[in-house]
């Protein structure tokens, strides 16, 4: 399995992109259209997307979701740089934002101004919240974790969490992404573009739907997960010699009697309080901890090569750094090279995950490392038509950079 699938079988190539985006939710559409071969144009003010130069756990997020762009610098507050960003729009297949309501009409760079230059053109807008009572709300990822009940299940009881990544902005930029997919599919049967709109708050009402269902099911809130009655018995973290977690799972009739058979319990496979799953949720109070008690004096490596045998789920207790290490992602090319471009590592190699499926046994690779501020400027303003002097008045003016 190669790491990359070549430039020429990419199902989105010849397809433009041309992104007014920043911070994670829009770059992650483009990267995702980016990855599937889509000539992807990232405008940038003069001074740069600032998640270039973010400290702390924003330092990931441009590197991250940034490759396979090429990048044009333009100041949009200058009536030169807007209408520069108009005719460069121009040229799209699709273009994607994630500013504020209202801030790209102030630019004639809304979907109603374009479309009614281009009729075909997809435009994929990413906002805090659809357009409703909420929509003027300043929205984060950790705000719509809060609001919408993410937080809620993920903390302990009266101890609300947000998820420890970007889930909403992520998965908000994957559905904007999969929503323009949708439109060209309809664009070859209509012939016209239409506006897509993905939403975090909406996202994260998707990703709690399954608990909202719950209690519409039985009637029963759901509990947050660390204290939630769970649908498997041996279903959960185990701390083991030396201070070492691991977890272990046996979520089947079957698999506790292998489970039992593995670590030598006949004591508890031949109880009838533990005869089904169901008997053994209802005393996971009594269950757990004997298992908690029996478990500590395994190495957590070698329950691990035990479950590893016998064939029943199991998972050590990683790091994302300790990913870079991970013997089936360096195998199947689950990661890959790039280069960064900015920060004190700029110009170093460093790995990046990569979208996690594969077209024809392929894995989508980084054609192009995450751009340095107005790498292509010079050749997007040639294709523009812009010859050298006009070129340069326009750098004369910081139009661009």
């Amino acid at each position: 399995m190669s790491a990359a699938s070549p430039a020429s079988h990419l199902p989105l190539q010849g397809l433009r992109v041309v992104e007014f985006t920043h911070m994670v939710m829009g770059p992650t559409c483009g990267m995702v259209l980016g990855d599937l071969g889509a000539d992807v144009i990232k405008v940038e003010p003069i001074e740069g997307d600032r998640t270039r130069h973010l400290l702390g756990a924003g330092a990931g997020f441009f590197p991250m979701f940034n490759r396979n762009k090429r990048s044009i610098a333009i100041d949009l507050h200058q009536p030169e740089g807007a209408a520069l960003a108009r005719r460069l729009a121009g040229t799209a297949d699709i273009v994607a934002e994630n500013f504020k309501p209202g801030t790209m009409a102030k630019y004639g760079l809304d979907y109603a101004s374009l479309s009614a230059e281009n009729p075909r053109l997809i435009y994929v807008t990413h906002k805090g919240f659809l357009p409703g009572p909420y929509e003027h709300r300043t929205a984060l990822d950790e705000v719509v974790q809060m609001m919408g009940g993410l937080a809620y299940m993920t903390g302990r009881p009266g101890d609300p969490l947000r998820a420890g990544t970007s889930v909403n902005d992520i998965m908000g930029g994957m559905f904007g992404a999969i929503g323009a997919l949708g439109a060209l599919i309809q664009r070859g049967i209509s012939g016209r573009g239409q506006e897509v709109q993905s939403a975090l708050f909406e996202n994260n009402i998707f990703l709690v739907g399954q608990h909202m269902l719950q209690y519409a099911m039985t009637g029963v809130p759901a509990a947050p997960m660390p204290a939630r009655i769970s649908p498997w018995a041996i279903y959960d973290v185990f701390t083991v010699k030396d201070g070492e977690q691991i977890f272990l799972s046996a979520v089947s009739d079957a698999q506790w009697v292998t489970f039992c058979d593995a670590l030598g319990y006949d004591d508890l496979k031949a109880d009838p309080r533990y005869g089904s799953n169901n008997h053994r949720v209802r005393e996971r109070p009594t269950l757990l901890p004997v298992l908690r008690e029996r478990l500590a004096s395994w190495r957590a490596a070698d329950l691990a090569a035990l479950f590893e045998r016998v064939g029943l789920p199991y998972a050590p207790i990683r790091k994302p750094e300790e990913l870079l290490d991970d013997e089936h992602l360096l195998a199947t090319g689950g990661l890959a090279d790039m280069t960064l471009p900015d920060g004190p590592r700029a110009g170093q190699t460093a790995k990046a995950t990569l979208l996690p499926f594969t077209l024809d046994g392929e894995r989508l690779g980084v054609r192009h490392s995450p751009p340095t501020l107005g790498d292509a400027t010079t050749e997007l303003l040639a294709e523009l038509g812009l010859d050298a002097a006009e070129q340069d008045a326009l750098r004369q003016a910081r139009v661009v950079a």
